[in-house]
């Protein structure tokens, strides 16, 4: 790693080793729903809160009743005590900052009616996680969105700084939030890059430790890495669409994802190659007992 090591931007120290098993995502009934369905007082009254919150006004479409239910599950539960203003927004989702535990959180919350649903079906059909998921598109949204909670938590486990993923109900998303008292961490491509041979090695880095805990990032590019100011570190996010080695397009995706990383830094006024890369991080193959 060289530069990459010198500045402390990767640990190479010996990492938690993923678990081989491919986790299983539930998409049935939860306790969101019931609660949309009885409408006690207490959620009637957390309702209008929300409705009547300026930050919320904008962008009303995205709270039906059962994801107001699953905030509402997610307060009950001490992940998220207060909400402030969107920190982004998108066809796909919404991200709201929130103060959960002591500490700033991401909160976000996918649309049931995603206008790229089927591209979400292209990512998740393959996947071993999703085998026999339906085809009612809230099935399709509820597991995505589960399983960006589960390749966070895979890619942390192998050693790649992401957002530490912290809970999930329904649509909601929960997880570490990126940035400063002055607002979100920027994107890779929004900053000036003083040590662009750092930045590349970490990058390889981490997406070679992908590849060997089985993932492959699907959409990695200079707007899904973010700079974070308080630790100097780069940080991968929006790992929704990541797909395991066992997906049908996954060496698509992996030669796709180094194409664009290569071509980024190559502006940059780095020798690379979307081939090198490609070999770097592909050498050693995943850990054969997940094949």
């Amino acid at each position: 790693m060289g530069q990459g090591t010198e500045f402390g931007l990767v640990d190479l120290e010996e990492v938690e080793t993923p678990g081989d098993e491919w986790e299983e995502i539930d998409v049935s009934e939860t306790e969101a729903d019931r609660i949309a369905r009885k409408r006690d007082r207490k959620f009637e009254q957390f309702e209008e809160r929300i409705k009547d919150a300026d930050q919320f006004k904008v962008e009303q479409s995205v709270f039906d009743d059962a994801t107001l239910a699953a905030l509402y599950k997610l307060v009950q539960d001490g992940y998220v005590e207060a909400f402030g203003g969107p920190l982004s927004t998108g066809k796909e989702a919404n991200v709201y900052l929130a103060q959960g535990d002591g500490r700033e959180v991401a909160v976000k919350i996918y649309r049931i009616n995603a206008s790229n649903f089927r591209q979400m079906r292209d990512y998740l059909e393959g996947d071993p996680r999703f085998e026999g998921l339906g085809g009612k598109k809230k099935d399709v949204v509820l597991a995505w969105t589960k399983k960006e909670l589960a390749n966070l938590a895979r890619a942390k486990a192998a050693g790649v700084r992401v957002p530490e993923p912290i809970a999930t109900e329904r649509n909601v998303l929960v997880m570490e939030y990126i940035g400063t008292e002055d607002g979100r961490a920027k994107r890779l491509g929004e900053v000036h890059i003083e040590n662009p041979q750092t930045a590349y090695e970490v990058m390889r880095e981490y997406m070679r430790r992908l590849y060997s805990a089985g993932l492959i990032h699907g959409d990695l590019s200079e707007y899904n890495v973010v700079f974070d100011a308080r630790e100097g570190q780069l940080v991968v996010i929006d790992l929704g669409q990541a797909v395991t080695v066992h997906h049908p397009n996954s060496r698509e995706f992996l030669e796709r994802d180094c194409r664009n990383v290569a071509s980024f830094f190559s502006r940059q006024g780095l020798e690379v190659s979307e081939d090198d890369l490609l070999e770097f991080v592909t050498d050693p193959e995943p850990d054969p007992s997940r094949s």
